[in-house]
């Protein structure tokens, strides 16, 4: 007595692979989504902790502090110029 799963016309489980063992185009796609998925979610997670939230506003301060400096720069050249 066969099994149900010895039978050559049930479909094979996918693998992720062809006969050649090269990866599908679906195993590769769904890999990068994951991986894209699993970043967005560790992203949300940091921003949510007070660390991530820290340097959040350390980022934020540094970058108002260049746009003051570049600033007081473009208006010493300005005055340099009269």
């Amino acid at each position: 007595m066969a099994n149900m799963s010895d039978d050559p016309g049930d479909p094979q489980p996918d693998t992720g692979y062809d006969d050649t063992g090269v990866p599908t185009f679906e195993s590769v796609r769904e890999k990068i989504e994951n991986r894209f998925e699993t970043s967005i979610g560790a992203q949300e997670l940091d921003a949510e902790t007070p660390e991530g939230r820290t340097v959040e506003k350390q980022y934020q301060d540094r970058q108002r502090a260049a746009a003051d400096r570049l600033e007081q720069i473009r208006a010493s050249m300005r005055d340099d110029e009269h």
